[in-house]
């Protein structure tokens, strides 16, 4: 009998704490879909820095899930940007003069950057590094680095444009030294069989990104694909084929609507989702961890968000969330 209730009383107090954690991971969820903390700790203050020039949606993204992170995690979040290295690394400075409780920053440029993050670590301030710079963060001392690696990425590109029987590549790079965009370049290169070659335009002037794409497709008719490294330049180019009369497929790297809606059209043939709202929300979500309980993930590796390829057939099924600004 005494076993029988004692059977009885631990199934009862199971379910009383399954009924209590389930109602309290609810009440956290309904907390955090009307603006409001999931948690109760300290309100730190985390600031993210980039390299993002004005007006570029990707960061737009990023940015978005780093503030939807920071709500339900008690955090006020401080965001700048510029895609000069030398004044990224001035608002990191101005951020470390605040004395924030963590850092996000990208190393797009990282000779640039190398001192202030340094810097910032000696100062007892908890780095992150996202998007860019994955070789350089752990060398500069950030907890871990989040996004994709931009070789593997790349060489993820020269195997799709290999099973799509493409023989001669244009690789677009829009942001001059910026060695994530060299290296997904090079990436491509090295696994695809034909022959790819990088253009150089300015990024921050969409009608010369064009007018450069249309040029070299118009004196060169062989070229059968075109790269891009971001979606805000996929429509160009799209133009840009249209006026030279080319054949080449448009491809790209991360999305937007018009990216979606162009591969459910068949004038885009892939692109490469890298997750930037996951790089916002994760790195914001790890250094409130970092603080709260001294986690880390990684293991001294990044923490990786892509690439994934998209197609055709996944638009619909993502449509949603391009919409919404989240993928």
């Amino acid at each position: 009998m005494r076993a029988v209730l004692a059977a009885v009383l631990g199934v009862s107090v199971l379910a009383g704490c399954s009924s209590t954690g389930g109602k309290r991971a609810e009440e956290r969820a309904q907390r955090a879909a009307e603006g409001r903390a999931a948690v109760n700790t300290p309100r730190w203050t985390v600031a993210m820095v980039t390299h993002s020039g004005d007006g570029d949606t990707f960061w737009d993204i990023v940015k978005g899930g780093a503030k939807q992170a920071a709500v339900k995690d008690n955090i006020k979040f401080l965001y700048a940007n510029s895609d000069e290295g030398q004044q990224q690394a001035q608002l990191v400075q101005s951020y470390i003069d605040k004395k924030v409780d963590g850092l996000i920053v990208t190393l797009a440029k990282p000779d640039a950057m190398k001192d202030v993050v340094t810097k910032a670590v000696k100062a007892g301030i908890p780095v992150i590094t996202v998007n860019s710079g994955a070789e350089e963060s752990k060398k500069y001392g950030a907890l871990t680095h989040i996004g994709q690696d931009e070789s593997i990425a790349g060489e993820a590109v020269g195997e799709e444009l290999d099973e799509r029987g493409k023989k001669k590549a244009l690789c677009v790079i829009h942001e001059q030294g910026n060695v994530g965009h060299e290296q997904r370049c090079a990436g491509a290169k090295k696994t695809f069989g034909g022959t790819l070659q990088n253009l150089y335009v300015d990024g921050t002037n969409m009608p010369d990104v064009q007018a450069s794409i249309e040029a070299k497709l118009q004196t060169d008719q062989s070229i059968d694909s075109v790269v891009t490294l971001g979606a805000p330049f996929a429509d160009a180019a799209v133009k840009a084929k249209a006026n030279a009369n080319s054949k080449a497929e448009i491809d790209t790297f991360d999305l937007n609507p018009k990216v979606v809606s162009s591969l459910k059209a068949g004038t885009l043939g892939f692109a490469v989702d890298q997750q930037p709202y996951l790089q916002g929300y994760e790195a914001v979500d790890l250094l409130w961890l970092y603080r709260y309980n001294a986690d880390v993930l990684g293991g001294g590796r990044p923490v990786l968000t892509g690439p994934q390829i998209i197609t055709e057939k996944d638009a619909d099924a993502l449509a949603e969330y391009t919409k919404r600004s989240t993928r």
